[in-house]
């Protein structure tokens, strides 16, 4: 039989003497779009059960699991009298889903704020240029750099990071680092000019 169920169960009391297994706990993979906006999980959890009439038959159950935004890895949602195999004078066990973060190409995430980094060439180092800035709750975000980039530049944007678990009106930072792209060659006429215009 198939059952739907939202949200966790009421506490079994144990003012009867009959034992509750311990708690299984499972991995609950989210990526990072996901804990930045939020979004709803249903997972389908089996277990065996007797049946009235003594037979151990499987019944499976689907939990709904409402991702907040901002939450991060190792919060923990426990469905009380959930998982386990039934047996006489116990108690169906909890189960307790570990949240995890996949991992993601571009970004990566230190507490609230956002790590990225994002190469350009030297000559754009050196002379300046426009960058488009990818943003994960957004689009892009157009930019204007006129200093110099230099290896291990970085650049901090308020507000661009991830949702606070407590205040998701509140958000981290975006931190960009910049990494510059030398070239792998250049001709003796290259170095010479190089080197008159460093030189002075």
């Amino acid at each position: 039989m198939n059952v739907s169920r939202s949200g966790p169960m009421i506490m079994f009391s144990n003012s009867s003497g009959m034992l509750k297994p311990p708690a299984t706990e499972k991995q609950l993979e989210c990526t990072l779009e996901e804990l930045y906006h939020g979004c709803v999980k249903h997972i389908k959890v089996s277990r065996d059960v007797f049946s009235i009439t003594g037979q151990i038959v499987q019944e499976d159950e689907v939990l709904t699991v409402n991702i907040k935004p901002g939450w991060k890895t190792g919060t923990r949602i426990t469905f009380q009298g959930i998982i386990k195999e039934e047996r006489q004078g116990e108690y169906p066990g909890d189960i307790i889903f570990v949240v995890t973060e996949k991992h993601h190409p571009l970004f990566r995430r230190m507490d609230d704020d956002l790590e990225l980094e994002i190469e350009i060439p030297m000559v754009d180092a050196l002379t300046g240029c426009n960058l488009y800035i990818p943003l994960l709750g957004k689009d892009k975000m157009s930019m204007r750099i006129d200093e110099i980039i230099y290896p291990g530049y970085e650049k901090t944007f308020v507000g661009q990071g991830m949702p606070n678990q407590k205040n998701p009106h509140h958000k981290g930072n975006l931190k960009v680092k910049f990494l510059v792209a030398y070239p792998n060659s250049l001709t003796d006429e290259q170095r010479s000019e190089i080197f008159r215009i460093l030189s002075n």
